[in-house]
């Protein structure tokens, strides 16, 4: 009796350790979770044009995809990342999956490049549909973040057959602009395709009110959707929201932004960052997992394996 007392008050102390003790965790992740389409044909195809072409440079202009690890490890077998266009060079330049204008294909060309696009086949659409709107003679408003490499892309395409094209991402960066809207016959709208769909829906309704002719063709991708419904999904049943992938991500970011209007989230990039939220993952029994478009599936592991060995 007296051992079975001393064992149950050394349990108790142990318990009491808040470093060696945590509560039983439901773990949940996100099937849609890391590299889509574009992005995994992105990487799997660069790095076999370097396998096919070991003796040949071979450069990406800009990141390929925006995840440090992923561009460590092209480095590490030899694809180089260019941020600039040299006036000479040799070997092959691969256009990202954020595309590019045709003007800087053709730098490339004019560099001694062989170009290799690789831009997401979704992306092409959204460049396709604004250079459609342009010719057609539309106002063209791309809702998007301007600073954003798909954005600069699909705005210098459709500015190729028009000067009459925005980009916003609100209704306020719009206003400078209503009285050409207005005096417009026809706008155009496109969308970046990582976008969230409350920020399409807020800009075709100030747009509706001011436009003789709307056209709104809703160009996020359909992964991006899909990724987005399973999160907040997931995010209703959930204490702690974990989103992985970079903070650069466009993607990932609007992910981050969309749980924590629905319950506790973090945004983090590696399994090293749970570390600055340990009282957070120890007060939540649900936790669910998602990761953005460009989120290497290693990466996720790695954090699925340490939230469920409560390291």
């Amino acid at each position: 009796m007296l051992l079975n007392i001393l064992t149950a008050k050394i349990i108790l102390r142990v318990l009491k350790k808040e470093d060696n003790y945590k509560l039983p965790k439901n773990i949940t992740l996100a099937k849609l979770a890391g590299f889509c389409y574009g992005v995994k044909r992105a990487v799997e195809t660069v790095k076999k044009l370097k396998a096919e072409n070991p003796d040949k440079h071979v450069f990406v202009l800009g990141e390929l995809i925006h995840n440090s690890q992923v561009i460590n490890e092209l480095e590490k077998l030899g694809i180089k990342t260019l941020t600039e266009i040299p006036q000479s060079g040799e070997g092959i330049c691969v256009i990202r999956s954020h595309g590019e204008s045709p003007e800087v294909i053709e730098k490339i060309k004019n560099a001694g490049f062989t170009p290799v696009d690789l831009t997401c086949p979704d992306v092409k659409k959204v460049q396709q549909t604004a250079i459609e709107l342009a010719k057609d003679d539309y106002f063209v408003v791309i809702v998007g973040k301007s600073e954003h490499p798909e954005v600069i892309a699909i705005k210098a395409n459709a500015e190729l057959w028009s000067k009459n094209v925005v980009v916003a991402a609100s209704v306020e960066q719009l206003k400078p602009y209503e009285n050409e809207i207005k005096s417009h016959k026809r706008v155009g709208v496109v969308v970046q395709t990582t976008q969230r769909i409350t920020t399409l829906n807020h800009i075709v309704e100030y747009l509706t009110a001011i436009s003789k002719e709307l056209h709104i063709a809703n160009t996020i991708c359909a992964s991006t959707a899909m990724r987005q419904k399973e999160a907040k999904e997931l995010a209703q049943n959930s204490d702690l929201m974990i989103v992985v992938g970079s903070k650069k991500s466009a993607n990932t970011t609007h992910l981050a932004e969309i749980l924590k209007d629905i319950t506790k989230t973090v945004h983090i990039e590696n399994d090293d960052e749970l570390d600055n939220y340990k009282d957070l993952i120890n007060n939540a029994q649900n936790i669910s997992i998602t990761a953005g478009a460009s989120t290497p599936q290693n990466v996720i592991e790695r954090v699925l394996n340490k939230l469920e060995k409560g390291e």
